[in-house]
């Protein structure tokens, strides 16, 4: 993975919920010049875990975004979630 972001992101995950499936996405080239972005990337995320089992949408959310707490802001600025329970797969 040559994206630093992306290595950090995708190893902040796997460690966190050891996914079945882990799918990052860089879009930052889409945002291009977005004056709040302060140098931070946009980036989507297919994550399949048992962690999710039985978790709201927004349980799940809240659940990625804890792992990427210390670098939502500066080395990601802004982040779409599809996570979904190996049942929902």
């Amino acid at each position: 993975m040559g994206d630093p972001r992306m290595a950090q992101i995708h190893e902040r995950l796997h460690t966190r919920f050891n996914p079945s499936k882990l799918e990052i996405t860089d879009q930052s080239a889409d945002h291009a010049g977005h004056a709040s972005a302060n140098g931070g990337g946009h980036y989507t995320v297919h994550i399949v875990a048992e962690a999710f089992t039985d978790c709201s949408a927004l349980a799940r959310h809240r659940m990625v975004y804890k792992a990427l707490n210390d670098v939502m802001g500066s080395e990601v600025h802004a982040l779409s979630i599809q996570a979904r329970s190996p049942a929902e797969a």
